[in-house]
């Protein structure tokens, strides 16, 4: 039936059927200075639905797609290569339209998705037990440094400053809510070497590959965490680790990281879909939830079940280890088809290509009149480079001749205002690089 407009009668029904006197009743616990005045929005006319497609396709346009550009910007979210299986899998009503599986004898399918995804980041990063649920990898750092401070019963955490600023930034958010002071360790040539601020710290977190792509020493982090008693925390792209010791194999007690560059569209930066994983003697204090399986009381078919939620925060909020509530099952179903379709040898091709991408990115960007900034680090696929003149104006003009160069690093770096970071994934073609190295020479001269 048509929708009919109500009236100010039927209006004024309503509001004496729910005991007020007017709508303005209704937003009284908002402060009058906060309020928005009637009209103050400057909201233009009203559109039919073919000139609002129009609208919104114009605006659209403002933004750089990834398919007239070709794409060397990284920096926690990277452009790889997404298979078909992904976005057919994903697609499926009853994986789109699902949320928490509380009921497991309705949701056995999803169940199955998360414990595999589970299994696979575990054994990805070389560890016992990995949650789902987490949002993003800011937060899944955020979240590590707090449950170490619990752990450890002390009130402060030591974080590399070669860890993405972003991630810092949260975690700094986190930390001032409880009380937990957080010291960043210094870097030397773009790695995490001195941990005497460490002294005292419940935990210290370090990622590598490193804010600047370069690999840091998990083993000598090991032995720092060992010396000062805390936590060792790596945040970690996962696809290095397909070709690399893991993090657990150094002993690292907790592992974080981002889980977009397996399977989950880049989207205009989001959504994205968090990573942990940690110790078994630690799962008590895991935030998130873990998916177990099991078998029925009285014959031998397996379930799934949602075996931990520590969180606890919709019984016992006053006692949960974590507040994080909502579910990112469908990014991390992405992850697993992903995953799952690649296999391991598919994954470490992936990893491989990359790595050669890069190294021949170097020497083409050097001779084009780039400087490589740390030239003694070990790097996976992204790196920084420094250019005679300042990075944003190089890359803005690279961008209008369909090169996203990078990220400018002087907004997160004094002194780096000359710097900018790479990135190149298997989806980089030798004409690609070597088109960037063109640019790049234009740009310079």
């Amino acid at each position: 039936m048509p929708y009919v407009p109500h009236t100010a009668a039927d209006e004024a029904e309503m509001l004496a059927a729910i005991g007020v006197s007017s709508i303005d009743e209704l937003f009284r616990e908002i402060p009058a200075n906060l309020r928005v005045a009637p009209g103050a929005l400057n909201l233009p006319p009203a559109l039919d639905e073919p000139r609002l497609l129009g609208h919104l396709y114009e605006i659209s346009k403002q933004n750089i797609n990834l398919a007239d550009v070709t794409c060397f910007l990284g920096a926690g979210i990277y452009d790889r290569y997404i298979p078909a299986t992904v976005s057919a899998v994903i697609s499926r009503g009853e994986f789109l339209t699902a949320y928490t599986p509380y009921q497991p004898e309705a949701s056995q399918g999803y169940l199955q998705t998360i414990y595999e995804f589970q299994t696979m980041i575990a054994e990805l990063y070389g560890m016992d037990v990995a949650n789902a649920s987490m949002y993003d990898g800011a937060t899944s750092l955020a979240e590590a440094g707090i449950m170490a401070a619990g752990i450890k019963n002390r009130d402060k955490v030591a974080v590399s400053q070669a860890v993405h600023p972003h991630y810092r930034q949260v975690l700094d958010t986190y930390c001032w809510s409880i009380g937990v002071e957080v010291v960043t360790l210094p870097i030397t040539e773009g790695l995490t070497t001195d941990y005497s601020l460490a002294e005292g710290a419940s935990a210290i977190l370090v990622q590598s590959p490193n804010f600047f792509g370069n690999i840091e020493d998990l083993a000598a982090l090991r032995s720092a965490c060992d010396a000062h008693d805390a936590l060792m925390v790596v945040s970690a792209d996962p696809v290095p680790y397909s070709l690399m010791k893991s993090p657990g194999a150094y002993g690292a007690d907790v592992v974080v990281g981002e889980g977009q560059p397996m399977g989950v569209a880049m989207g205009l930066g989001g959504p994205l879909v968090g990573l942990f994983a940690c110790k078994q003697q630690y799962v008590r204090q895991i935030p998130g939830r873990i998916v177990g399986k099991t078998k029925e009381a009285h014959g031998d078919r397996e379930g799934f079940v949602m075996t931990l939620r520590t969180r606890e925060q919709d019984i016992r909020r006053e006692k949960a280890t974590s507040n994080i509530c909502t579910n990112e099952a469908l990014m991390a179903l992405a992850c697993t088809v992903y995953m799952c379709a690649l296999g391991k040898n598919g994954l470490k091709k992936i990893a491989d290509a990359s790595v050669r991408n890069a190294r021949y990115a170097v020497a083409q960007l050097t001779a084009a009149g780039a400087e490589v900034v740390f030239p003694n680090a070990k790097f996976f696929d992204e790196f920084v480079i420094r250019l005679p003149k300042d990075a944003v104006e190089v890359r803005d003009a690279i961008l209008s001749r369909g090169i996203l160069a990078g990220l400018p690093l002087g907004p997160y770096y004094a002194g780096m205002e000359n710097d900018l970071l790479v990135a190149v994934t298997e989806l980089r073609s030798q004409h690609d690089i070597d088109k960037f190295a063109e640019e790049l020479k234009w740009a310079l001269a």
